[in-house]
């Protein structure tokens, strides 16, 4: 009997002994070929597989595979989207970069990849991008930067802007947060740019102005109407037009002051490309002198919008860029 008992006390203590040891089994680190081995659910986001995007664009098909870590954007409002999503530019084009994103000029970790209507290819490859950015302006070299990444065509046009020009920008920053796994950033910004929209137009809805929007460039004018690249300024924003005119193109079509005067818009937005291709400074009511255009209803009750021509001419498709076009806008309406 008094050896049943002592055996007895022998295992309840080797019971004991094995119950402290367990919990010491869970402090035990785990190895990273066991990490990798979790379930996806437990595993850190960073380490969840990506689901291949497949991007249909007017250049064709672009399939993204992983998550891209170096992005090369090669048009401003390229740059923008990257910029409002938080996502790093490892090379743009830096001829002219708009003061919005004035930050990305002299970057060291952002490459220059030269100029926007004639990128630099060579620099474009040594960038090692996996994502290249696009728009109409880089499409003839769609082919060859699609052999140096995956380059993705953003479907904006630059020559018609009428239809859907809001709608196409919502667009591709909705595509880009699925890229860069940013979909909720990109829904809110998509939000924000409705919300602006919306409050131009109720400003615009029954104003009885009509209002011309004119390029100047070295002393000359180009009218630029509802069929136009900026045509979503009347579509989209509800400004009413002075001129008939279908002046569907990039560069607008070509007009005299005679014609600026006798349209005599009741507001009129300038849009100063020698200033951005010249690095000069903005025209203003002073250095104009012009004394046709002085004779217009916009020029007689201070409705003379000089806008922001970085936002018009080098962008006028991004989320930053077309808020600045739509104050711009507002200004025509202010007493």
């Amino acid at each position: 009997m008094t050896l049943d008992h002592r055996q007895k006390r022998w295992a309840l203590a080797l019971l004991m002994a094995a119950a402290v040891a367990l919990p010491g089994c869970d402090q035990t680190p785990v190895k990273p070929s066991q990490a990798a081995s979790q379930p996806a659910s437990t595993a850190p986001a960073a380490q969840q597989a990506f689901a291949p995007v497949t991007i249909q664009h007017k250049l064709g098909t672009t399939v993204i595979e992983k998550r891209p870590q170096r992005v090369v954007a090669l048009d401003m409002n390229e740059v923008d989207f990257l910029d409002q999503l938080g996502v790093p530019v490892a090379g743009m084009p830096k001829d002219f970069v708009p003061h919005f994103l004035a930050r990305y000029k002299d970057a060291p970790d952002v490459q220059d990849m030269g100029a926007i209507v004639q990128p630099n290819m060579e620099r474009a490859h040594a960038a090692k991008p996996d994502l290249i950015l696009i728009t109409s302006l880089q499409a003839k070299q769609y082919e060859e930067l699609g052999e140096i990444a995956p380059t993705v065509h953003f479907d904006v046009d630059y020559r018609d802007s009428r239809v859907e020009h809001i709608g196409v920008i919502k667009d591709h920053l909705t595509t880009l947060g699925r890229i860069f796994g940013k979909d909720d950033l990109a829904q809110a910004k998509a939000a924000e740019l409705d919300a602006k929209v919306e409050e131009v137009r109720r400003i615009t809805r029954d104003r009885p102005e009509k209002a011309l929007v004119v390029l100047h460039n070295n002393g000359s004018f180009s009218s630029f109407g509802v069929q136009s690249r900026y045509g979503f300024v009347f579509n989209a924003l509800g400004v009413k037009p002075a001129s008939p005119m279908a002046e569907t193109g990039l560069h607008g079509q070509p007009i005299s002051s005679e014609f600026i005067q006798e349209a005599n818009p009741d507001i009129l937005y300038v849009v100063d490309r020698t200033a951005v291709m010249e690095r000069r400074p903005v025209l203003n009511a002073e250095t104009l002198g012009n004394p046709l255009l002085r004779e217009t209803n916009a020029w007689k009750n201070n409705r003379v919008v000089f806008a922001d021509a970085e936002a018009w001419y080098v962008t006028a498709a991004s989320p930053t860029s077309v808020k600045l076009v739509i104050d711009d806008v507002i200004k025509g309406y202010r007493p």
